[in-house]
Parts: structure tokens; sequence; C-alpha cells
């Protein structure tokens, strides 16, 4: 099985122990400040907000998938591995999560269950994904093609479309689709635009068959 996965993607550089877990720290400390951000703007008045936070509509922006799924596909792609990948993304979803429902219990005085439990579930998740999304970054035929879902995903938590209408949820969310193209482009041109065709291929047929969204 290594050897399979390694011709996906391999370990190219080793780094100590120590730079590994002062990462881990790291990302747990940010994911606890985004949590606590993202619930502090949810709680808080639009019209006391700054314009710019109001304008963009940030709270909501916060509150919707595909910002978390961005933040997640960075964590992972540029973990050492796709064991530290899984970890990392885990313990991110763990610290944002837990302080946002934290606070929200025990600063706003209220407790969303249905919500948060849909939350703990993607959280329960999220190893694996990051583990599957790891090896996106690859060169292989296989990486090419777990890039194509995933930007096909982010594509559908992006715009909104049908037979004869087209739009997006907000330029906030065009411009994470544009960060998770980034993030996965190929090494030419025409593979990068191969793989954005591709994706919205798949897009559309995800659409037909889960013709909702989750933004």
């Amino acid at each position: 099985m290594n050897k399979f996965l390694n011709k996906i993607r391999s370990i190219e550089n080793e780094i100590p122990i120590t730079r590994k877990i002062i990462n881990t720290i790291l990302i747990l400390c940010f994911g606890i400040v985004l949590g606590t951000f993202a619930k502090f703007l949810d709680t808080t008045a639009s019209n006391t907000l700054p314009f710019i936070f109001e304008y963009l509509d940030i709270s909501n922006f916060l509150g919707r998938f595909a910002i978390w799924l961005l933040i997640a596909l960075y964590i992972a792609i540029y973990s050492h591995s796709s064991i530290r990948a899984s970890l990392n993304v885990l313990v991110f979803f763990i610290g944002m999560v837990s302080s946002y429902y934290l606070y929200s219990y025990f600063v706003a005085g209220f407790f969303p269950k249905n919500y948060a439990m849909i939350w703990l579930g993607f959280t329960a998740i999220s190893p694996l994904l990051a583990f599957v999304c790891w090896y996106a970054k690859g060169k292989s035929k296989i990486s090419f093609i777990l890039s194509v879902i995933i930007i096909a995903i982010l594509f559908n938590f992006t715009f909104i479309y049908g037979w004869i209408y087209f739009d997006v949820y907000s330029i906030l969310e065009v411009i994470v689709f544009g960060c998770a193209l980034i993030a996965l482009k190929r090494n030419t041109f025409r593979e990068t635009t191969y793989m954005i065709l591709s994706a919205v291929v798949i897009a559309v047929i995800l659409n037909m068959l889960v013709p909702f969204h989750f933004g």
C-alpha cells in the first residue's frame, strides 16, 4: 500500500519532530482563534462592526462551508505527509469547532445542537478527507483526478446555477475558489485549464445528482 501511495505523492524532506509539534500546536491555536472570531461576529450586531465587515457580510461568509474547506485544504496539502495532514486538519477543526460552540454556550448563552452535530460529524471524518487531499498535490494521474474532484466540490460551494441562471454566493466565495485553484494548479497552463474544465463538468454532474448546496 505504501508503495502505491508513494507513486501518487511521496514525502520529500524530513523535518524535526519538534517542528512538527510546534506546527500542530500553532494550527490548533489558529483554529481556536478563528472559531472564537467567527462566533463573535455571529453574535454581534452587523451595524456595530466596521463597514467592510457589514458590506462583505463576513459573519455569514464564516458561517458557510467554503472558507473552512479552503483552510483545511491548505493545511492538508502543505503538511509534511498524509498522516500529518490528517492530524493537522483534525486538530484545526477541534480547535475551531470547540471554541465556536463554547463561545456560543458560555458567552452568547445558547447552543444550536443540530448545527453543532453537523460540524462534529464533519470534524470526525476530516482526518480521512485530509489524508486523501494531501495526495492531490502530487504529480500522478490520481493526483489530477483528486484535484478535479476537490475543485468540483468547491465550485458548487461557490456558484449557484441551473439551466437558465448563474450566480455566486458572494465575492468572498469567488476568492476562496481562486485560492483553491492556485493551491492545486498543475505544472503547465494547459494541464491547469484541463483540470478546471474537467472540474466544471464533474460539478454539474454532482449538482444534478445532489441538487442542493451547503453554502
